[in-house]
């Protein structure tokens, strides 16, 4: 495959933060024919594809990715983008539930992507499958130890997409995006995030939240640089069978992120506040994207700043003022509240 122009193509987890932007990449620059997105709508919306609303190259199939509804919708399709999971806190207080959607669902849907001959297999795994490095940056031979059970869920999702190639010929591909940022990125329930959960307090003139002494690392891109290497990884061909990590390859500590969110919201006065440590975080990550770079030409186009800056602003324009996302932030996401 060397275009994705003029295919049929499934997006799972479509309405969420990253699959609604990878329909807006596929749809605008990619030119594909049509995007069926299957979502169950727990942590997407359909606000997130409201442009495409009586659009007919756009198709929303609300369905659990666990159902045989969602297998169905697979029948005639080239491409499948596959995105659709619970994260990481909500694998905290429901592993059985999360082992479920993220490596279970993946396996049936392995299966019938390979009945119906589905011509491109792409599995959005996550940097979670590595857990803490142990060595940095990190290639696609670092180790790997999750932390919880999104991880491992990750990781065996990532062995059936494997399997799948190797005794099946399934053209597969599996990619490893590290933290990916951006407009409509969530930041309510057990799936927010914290750039955004950061960027709403301080609109609010409250502190940021940092579990722990802040020197987490983690490796930020931006959502329009994720979707962008996603839809590239689909049109290599030399990318069939392998697993290749994606990032900026810039570390950024959490303390380091509060301080560069309070001064873009312009309150520099607010210094963050210390929590207790946050069950199964991982202490840093940092790509090595050498592959990502050598299959496919990419290098991320956002830097750090000017990406936060954008979402500063995203949230700034939002209809609902800063207050009333506050009230739907949970600041410990990984307990279940009655």
């Amino acid at each position: 495959m060397t275009s994705l122009t003029g295919t049929r193509v499934i997006v799972t987890g479509g309405a969420g933060f990253i699959g609604s932007h990878l329909v807006d990449e596929l749809i605008t620059r990619r030119h594909v024919a049509h995007v069926t997105v299957i979502d169950s709508l727990i942590n997407g919306s359909r606000a997130n594809l409201a442009q495409w609303a009586g659009d007919p190259r756009v198709r929303l199939v609300e369905a659990d990715i666990r159902s045989d509804q969602a297998l169905r919708t697979l029948d005639g399709a080239d491409v499948v983008f596959h995105l659709a999971c619970l994260g990481v806190r909500h694998s905290l207080h429901d592993p059985i539930t999360n082992h479920e959607v993220n490596a279970t669902a993946t396996l049936r849907l392995l299966e019938q992507a390979r009945e119906v001959g589905i011509g491109r297999f792409v599995h959005v795994s996550s940097s979670e499958v590595f857990g803490t490095a142990q060595r940095a940056p990190m290639d696609e031979r670092h180790p790997t130890w999750p932390e919880t059970v999104y991880g491992a869920a990750k990781l065996a999702g990532e062995a059936y997409a494997r399997a799948a190639f190797r005794t099946h010929g399934l053209p597969v591909v599996v990619v490893r995006p590290f933290n990916t940022y951006g407009p409509r990125s969530h930041f309510e329930g057990d799936s927010g995030e914290v750039l955004p959960r950061t960027i709403i307090r301080n609109l609010c003139g409250l502190p940021a939240l940092i579990y722990g002494d802040g020197e987490q690392t983690r490796d930020f891109m931006h959502v329009s640089d994720t979707v962008r290497g996603l839809a590239l990884l689909a049109e290599c061909d030399a990318a069939v069978g392998r697993t290749v990590n994606f990032g900026s390859g810039q570390e950024v500590a959490i303390r380091t992120l509060a301080r560069a969110v309070a001064w873009l919201t312009g309150r520099p006065d607010l210094d963050a506040v210390h929590l207790e440590d946050r069950p199964g975080d991982v202490r840093r990550l940092l790509v090595d994207a050498t592959l990502m770079e050598r299959l496919t030409g990419f290098t991320p186009a956002m830097p750090f700043e000017a990406g936060v800056a954008d979402l500063v602003r995203w949230f700034r324009s939002r209809p609902s003022t800063p207050e009333q996302m506050q009230q739907r932030i949970e600041d410990r996401n990984w307990v279940v509240t009655a």
